[in-house]
């Protein structure tokens, strides 16, 4: 039987643009795994991966012009947003490369032997080493910065693992070029093109992560396509790590003093944030406790006068944007559900931005209105609202967990004054990253960064944005009683590659 052939199609129109590649078998598969397996010694070297991160991101910046075009032909997100996620995934491959050469990510920590302790301590020496072949799953809605050059691949191959890719549907042909681009840095430093494969294809991705020389693997998608791949990763006879983002509601809670203070200012932030991108943000709002009463009413005025100035838009793929028309008519038909602006389709390719409105009594028990807790990927948030903070505190206590919880507080609240303190705790076990006074759409790539929450926002307690995402690929390692001369370089008394580390107790830099 002749592999099936992967598409580049046009989300503008629906239409096939061009064939990019096949359907990888499960023979090129392994073909590809082994070939990233024999490249891992070329990663052994950290100044040599440090400047082949920095190479990468040079080669990306060199051929900005090309990919931003290949991006936005299979994704519609536009050149601005495209030029901007290409620069992000720069900064943080060059990030990486930084926290490689600083060495501190390796944990190096040294005990003498001690024999007046109890027990006695013998010589001890730990530090981690990279875990092998990582596979990669793109995701749709950020074609540089979540997948091929992303987050996942950058951190790799700075822990020294190399990387298999499996491509997103929505960008075959990026994701090639892209791939072709990166494996032009590697040549530079003289690192195999095996040190990042790419395969295309629904059935490559299952035997990628069942491949017994795959060692760990990240993803970023659906909670459907996620969990199926966690449980295989969890059922081969060596289960391995999954770091999965599988979605999140990203609850907001606006206080009644807050609404009383700004509500125009929140309404029209929640809008911006809750369409930036189409809607097609992982970290987009879609619930929103809001007070009723008349403060409440004006923050709901002023959101629809901005959603109503919103274009429509066209989101990724046709099948996303079936998925939204229907998921936004099923959530609209629920009795006691408004629609101030009613999402759904557009024209015949575009989607209408929206929002739904339904009292928070609602959601306090399961039900129908379950629904309304389930993430809608696209331009669309549910606001419920509350009469009271007992009402409110009913739904979050109902929510799973989230990349983010927000809250909107008064000035005074901020100050310390009202229930600001009573609300953050209540929304710290929901979420990996909570945030006042802001809006969750926008994900710095800092060392402070998380990015991940509790099930089903990812399948760890990993974050994977920011420096600590390194840690992901990482295993430690401890030697006893080893000899100077037979201990990793890493692990000398003497120090000689200049790492951080932690001497007997005492941290030296």
């Amino acid at each position: 039987m002749a592999a099936a052939p992967v598409w580049s199609v046009d989300p503008r129109t629906g239409k096939q643009r061009e064939q990019v590649a096949v359907e990888a078998t499960a023979q090129e598969v392994d073909a590809a795994v082994r070939a990233a397996h024999a490249a891992r010694g070329a990663l052994a070297d950290r100044t040599v991966r440090a400047a082949f991160l920095r190479s990468a991101a040079d080669q990306l910046e060199g051929a900005k012009e090309y990919l931003v075009e290949a991006a936005d032909a299979e994704t519609a997100l536009g050149p601005v947003r495209l030029t901007g996620e290409l620069a992000r995934t720069c900064y943080q491959l060059r990030a990486f490369a930084d926290i490689v050469d600083e060495g501190e990510f390796l944990g190096v920590v040294i005990n003498h032997p001690d024999d007046t302790a109890t027990p006695p301590i013998p010589d001890l020496r730990r530090y981690k080493v990279p875990l092998g072949v990582v596979a990669v799953y793109s995701a749709s809605n950020f074609p540089f910065a979540f997948s091929v050059p992303g987050g996942d691949t950058a951190s790799a191959l700075a822990a020294g693992c190399p990387v298999v890719v499996k491509a997103h549907p929505d960008h075959p042909g990026l994701s090639e070029l892209v791939a072709s681009v990166l494996r032009r840095a590697a040549a530079q430093h003289d690192i195999p093109d095996g040190v990042l494969g790419l395969v295309h294809g629904f059935d490559a991705g299952v035997e990628l992560v069942r491949h017994p020389l795959v060692t760990a693997a990240g993803f970023t998608g659906s909670v459907r396509g996620g969990r199926a791949l966690f449980d295989a990763a969890a059922a081969r006879p060596a289960p391995i790590p999954f770091h999965g983002e599988l979605g999140s509601l990203n609850p907001v809670v606006i206080t009644e003093a807050a609404a009383a203070e700004r509500a125009e200012a929140i309404g029209t932030g929640l809008a911006g944030s809750m369409t930036l991108g189409v809607g097609q943000f992982c970290v987009k709002p879609g619930l929103v406790l809001a007070p009723a009463g008349a403060s409440g009413d004006r923050l709901i005025k002023s959101l629809t006068d901005a959603v109503s100035d919103t274009d429509a838009g066209v989101l990724l793929d046709h099948r996303m944007r079936d998925n939204f028309v229907a998921g936004v008519a099923e959530r609209a038909e629920l009795p006691d559900v408004d629609a101030p602006v009613t999402p759904g389709a557009g024209s015949e390719h575009t989607v209408s931005p929206g929002f739904l409105t339904v009292p928070a009594e609602r959601l306090a028990a399961e039900g129908e209105y379950d629904l309304l807790l389930e993430e809608c990927f696209g331009p669309v948030t549910v606001v419920a609202r509350y009469e009271d903070e007992a009402e409110a505190n009913a739904v979050l206590a109902r929510l799973p967990g989230n990349l983010t919880a927000t809250v909107h507080l008064s000035t005074e609240e901020t100050a310390g004054e009202g229930r600001g303190a009573e609300i953050l705790a209540e929304l710290t076990p929901l979420a990996g990253r909570v945030l006042v006074n802001a809006w969750p759409t926008g994900v710095a790539v800092a060392p402070a960064q998380h990015h991940g929450g509790p099930y089903p926002a990812t399948t760890s307690t990993s974050t994977s944005v920011g420096g600590t995402a390194i840690e992901r690929w990482l295993r430690p390692v401890a030697y006893q009683n080893t000899p100077e001369a037979l201990l990793p370089a890493e692990l000398r008394d003497d120090n000689p590659l200049g790492l951080p580390r932690r001497y007997d107790g005492r941290l030296e830099r």
